[in-house]
């Protein structure tokens, strides 16, 4: 009954999607378009509203048919059984080609809904091309999962129990990655279809960026999200004690993000500055473009990856025509309409924009060094019939040396003007933070031998970009408590009035910057001074990790509802402590589909984690006298890692909220504006009344 009414209400969007998407295109053709512009509006957002609430009923009800076992649904057959906890048959509903894809169609559908509720602004040529643009991407996607991967098929006859997800999925972690991942893959779609909208108005100017801005950053905040757990789940699930290792379904959601953050930066300046408007318009297309194309990747099957849980070629030959059809489209029309737009203000060599400038450069370089490792073995394949593969050494080598300097360059960007600015000012301000920062490199290139160039550098600039960018902060908010009429130099008072509008904006960045840095030196750290060995130890054996004692008291059995295993108890003790900790590092076997797997065990650590895995048992006869084979791991600052993708999720959130103010020193310009006022003021004093 739940399979036959989705199928209705999925037919019944698709239709709704696709003619009220046209005839709002239509309508804002119209030469009475400005009488009856706001009726338009309204349709078009109670239309999207009503199609939300019909594909999220869709979406419920596959859910309840997993949660109730109802194997007549092909789906819920081939990628679930009565055994699988609750938990997990709610992940199974997004764990298979046609259920990930209507999960897409809804993130899409919810994101063109807020739009509508949130998306305040007074131009209603302009609201209406976006949200009608919106319907027609959701009228594209609705029709191929209707006709070529439709969840709701029957079978007959019905299968007494069904097949098993795909054990890697049965994690509390893929309850929760896969619906973050998407929703920043499909946010970018809004600030495609705003783009989208701008071009065919002409209207590309610094308010479209102030409308674009809170969805680029919410979509880049939710990406960034998605990866952090996705890489947080590789390194708990599959037993390698790596949390990044540059696979090609990792490297398909790092190519938005990195676009992403290209064009969070350039929609700053096109705000402020009234510039880089072609180039933030490309970026827009470009974001969503990889956001489609991670999509045929992933759902493809080109690819082979432990990330590849629903892949189908064939249908992954009309994702790729969609992706092409729709990001086609709209670089055309971006080549007939850019040439249209004049430039911008113009600004120094040396100013807060050159500087966001060089940081679209940066992140254009690393998207273009991820997207070449990653799409040039399958061109290679197509060409000359041999498979290749990139891997981690060239990754490393290469993006390295263009995001280090980066991250240096990035603790100037508080201390810079708009327009015109000054060199040396900057780097005096920053000139303590990069002291700090040395002396912690040149203590760790003493102290450990370990250390090189690249890590004492990965230190130094990682930690002037934390402390330089709290150091901003604490100076601006300083100069809230000067007194602005005790105080006579001019820039004083300028910056107190300045200081007076910081907004979410500014504190975003704080936020993402701070996070960046934490990131920065986890990696540098995990990287540099990571300790890994593949042990083999017989029950009562110790093995020194460190400065931590692993001790493997034995296995035993265990058992699950829908998995057998064993379990290892190890008892882990740091040399200066005398009461151990307990760690299980688990082997399984799940039993409908007989797949072996590794549950390592982690003893997270706020400067260290230690990471065990349980490998394969020499002699099975005898428990007493069984060696196992176990990888056990030091891992120093690896939870900063964490800490600081998460710090820059959460700055990307606040960003969106509140006025978006500037948070630069004042320009040259308005100090000589501010300069006469007062001269002004003061001649105004001086002369007497006759």
């Amino acid at each position: 009954m739940f399979a036959e009414i989705s199928q209705l209400l999925l037919c019944l969007s698709l239709s709704l999607s696709l003619y009220f998407g046209i005839k709002g295109l239509a309508l804002s053709y119209s030469a009475n378009f400005q009488t009856s512009s706001h009726l338009i509006s309204k349709s078009l957002a109670r239309t999207s509203v009503l199609i939300s609430v019909l594909i999220l009923s869709c979406f419920l009800f596959l859910m309840q048919l997993f949660i109730v076992s109802d194997f007549s649904v092909l789906l819920v057959a081939t990628h679930s059984n009565a055994l699988l906890p609750v938990q997990y048959k709610i992940a199974a509903t997004w764990g298979s080609h046609e259920g990930s894809f209507l999960l897409w169609v809804l993130m899409l559908a919810c994101w063109n809904t807020s739009v509508t509720l949130f998306s305040h602004t007074k131009d209603d040529l302009f609201y209406v091309r976006t949200t009608s643009i919106m319907l027609l991407l959701i009228g594209v996607f609705l029709f191929y999962l209707i006709f070529a991967s439709n969840p709701f098929t029957r079978i007959f006859p019905v299968p007494l129990t069904g097949q098993d997800l795909n054990p890697l999925l049965q994690d509390p972690f893929m309850v929760i990655h896969p619906p973050m991942l998407y929703m920043g893959y499909v946010g970018f779609a809004v600030c495609f279809s705003m783009a989208v909208a701008a071009l065919t108005t002409g209207e590309v100017n610094s308010q479209w960026a102030k409308y674009s801005r809170p969805w680029a950053n919410a979509a880049w905040a939710f990406l960034t999200l998605g990866i952090l757990l996705g890489s947080w789940w590789a390194y708990r699930e599959l037993g390698w004690g790596g949390w990044w290792f540059w696979d090609p379904v990792e490297n398909a959601s790092l190519m938005p993000w990195f676009a992403g953050a290209a064009l969070v930066h350039s929609l700053a300046v096109t705000d402020k500055r009234n510039a880089m408007k072609s180039w933030a318009l490309l970026l827009a297309i470009i974001a969503f473009g990889f956001s489609l194309l991670g999509t045929f990747l992933v759902r493809s099957g080109v690819l082979t990856s432990v990330h590849s849980f629903a892949s189908d070629p064939t249908r992954g030959v009309f994702i790729l025509i969609m992706t092409a059809g729709i990001i086609g489209a709209a670089l055309i029309l971006y080549a007939l309409r850019a040439s249209e737009f004049k430039l911008g203000q113009k600004f120094s060599p040396i100013s807060k924009e050159s500087l966001l400038l060089v940081n679209n450069v940066v992140m254009t370089a690393a998207l273009s060094v991820v997207m070449i490792g990653t799409l040039y073995p399958l061109i290679a394949e197509v060409l000359t019939g041999r498979k290749m593969s990139v891997g981690p050494p060239y990754f490393n080598s290469v993006i390295t040396p263009i995001l280090v300097p980066a991250v240096f360059l990035m603790s100037l960007a508080p201390w810079m003007l708009w327009k015109d600015s000054k060199l040396l000012p900057a780097l005096k301000s920053i000139a303590i933070p990069a002291f700090v920062g040395g002396l912690v490199a040149i203590t760790f290139m003493l102290i450990n031998a370990k250390t090189t160039i690249a890590t004492a550098l990965g230190i130094l600039f990682s930690v002037c970009l934390l402390l330089g960018t709290i150091y901003s902060a604490i100076h601006r908010l300083h100069l809230l408590k000067i007194n602005a009429k005790q105080k006579k130099d001019l820039e004083g008072i300028l910056l107190q009035k300045r200081v007076r509008k910081l907004g979410s904006s500014y504190w975003g960045m704080f936020i993402s910057h701070c996070g960046l840095a934490i990131f920065a030196l986890g990696v540098t750290f995990v990287m540099s001074f990571q300790v890994e060995k593949d042990i083999v130890l017989k029950p009562s054996e110790v093995y020194q990790l460190g400065d931590h004692s692993v001790k493997f008291v034995g296995v035993r059995p265990i058992s699950g509802v829908n998995f057998t295993g064993v379990e290892g108890i190890f008892e882990l003790r740091k040399d200066s402590e005398t009461k151990a900790r307990m760690l299980h590092p688990q082997k399984r076997k799940y039993i409908r589909s007989d797949d072996p797997m590794t549950e390592a065990a982690v003893d997270y650590g706020f400067f260290g984690d230690v990471y065990l895995s349980l490998g394969e048992a020499t002699n099975l006869q005898n428990i007493a006298e069984t060696s196992w084979t176990i990888r056990a791991s030091y891992k120093p600052l690896m939870v900063w890692v964490w800490i600081g993708c998460l710090f820059m999720a959460i700055g990307g959130f606040v960003a969106i909220f509140g006025k978006k103010q500037s948070f630069a020193l004042p320009s040259k310009n308005e100090r000589i504006a501010m300069n006469t006022n007062l001269g002004s003021k003061q001649n105004e004093k001086t002369v007497k009344p006759t």
